[in-house]
């Protein structure tokens, strides 16, 4: 499902290029669920962006299901996000004036798919907010907002989901609900899962994980599965 080879990513700052990215290589099989661990500053979210396409590699592959991200324009970049790839933020990104069921079928409306606010309203279901369809984002609980990030991003039916922290503003036992119901989904559809976490026993529910220092990737022992 990923394919990364020999990643460079360098951003320019106030004091000149800066390298973020020095060398990355990884491969992740189709529905296989990866942990990235690493201090602040690492690249972690960086490499995230880079498997999304929303951040462009200074040189590198960055190949997921088969096609090479680095090869294609924006246009072809926002086309082949909507399709294939999920993203869950730790700060929910959720539209303000948009109520929950409206923020789930956004990407199926851009999708032009059949019936977006039915499915959206069963995606919702099934992440407990079934009574919570037309509350706004303002109305809701920071775990109901990332439950409903979830909805958004699992609505699809995504090949990929990238993960950046997403218990980040939880407290714990909301943020384990929220994990549970993330991997469960994922079991679900069978989607592969890169996550990105400072929580070792998060890291370890996943089939494998791998450090981040310094822009570079080290594999560690093996995770639960």
């Amino acid at each position: 499902m990923v394919e990364i080879r020999n990643l460079y990513l360098s951003l320019v700052g106030g004091a000149g290029p800066v390298n973020i990215l020095r060398g990355v290589d990884l491969d992740v099989a189709g529905g296989e669920t990866i942990s990235i661990i690493g201090p602040s500053g690492a690249g972690k979210t960086t490499l995230l962006m880079a498997l999304s396409g929303l951040e462009k590699p200074t040189s590198g592959l960055v190949r997921v299901a088969d096609v090479d991200l680095t090869d294609i324009n924006e246009d072809g970049l926002a086309r082949f996000r909507r399709a294939h790839i999920g993203i869950v933020f730790q700060s929910f990104h959720l539209v303000p004036t948009m109520t929950a069921l409206e923020n789930v079928a956004l990407p199926l409306e851009f999708a032009d798919a059949d019936d977006p606010y039915g499915q959206a309203r069963a995606a919702l279901q099934k992440t407990g907010l079934g009574d919570r369809l037309n509350h706004f984002p303002g109305e809701l609980s920071g775990g109901e907002q990332q439950r409903v990030a979830l909805a958004r991003a699992f609505v699809v039916k995504p090949s990929l989901l990238l993960a950046d922290e997403p218990t980040g503003n939880l407290d714990r036992e909301t943020g384990q609900m929220v994990m549970d119901l993330l991997f469960n989904l994922q079991e679900e559809h069978g989607t592969t899962l890169v996550l990105v976490t400072h929580d070792e026993t998060l890291a370890a529910r996943c089939d494998r994980s791998v450090q981040m220092i310094d822009g570079k990737l080290n594999e560690m022992a093996g995770a639960s599965g």
